[in-house]
């Protein structure tokens, strides 16, 4: 669950990244992180086909169900937190999936700078 004192990359109050299918290191639906999220995340992004091949050749399966972890895999086009590490070196690899800002935490900005974070924004006006 968000803390009021949880904000986005932009300073505001960070905002719900996605409930349909329920993400977040705790599953409240939000980038939220902390102590004991060790991958950090923080990267809230609307997953592509690209970025799901991708991040399964590395060793991290996003698609497969699994329901004992009440994951139900995603498809492309879901929102889903992603370790701030794995979106960047997706970036650097040239699949890096677009993010949502508003619900991306402001932790995510020791690992990616705001400015690339922008360059991939799906919510700026």
């Amino acid at each position: 669950m968000t803390k009021e004192t949880d904000r986005n990359v932009l300073g505001e109050p960070i905002e719900t990244c996605s409930l349909r299918p329920r993400t977040g290191y705790t599953r409240s639906g939000a980038c939220e992180t902390g102590p004991d999220d060790p991958g950090s995340h923080t990267v809230c992004a609307q997953v592509t086909a690209e970025f799901l091949e991708y991040s399964r050749s590395r060793g991290n399966d996003l698609i497969t169900p699994h329901p004992e972890w009440d994951f139900p895999g995603l498809k492309p086009g879901d929102r889903w937190c992603l370790c701030a590490a794995r979106w960047l070196e997706a970036q650097r690899a040239g699949v890096a999936p677009p993010v949502v800002l508003r619900a991306t935490h402001q932790r995510a900005l020791g690992t990616v700078p705001l400015e690339l974070l922008k360059t991939h924004a799906l919510d700026l006006a």
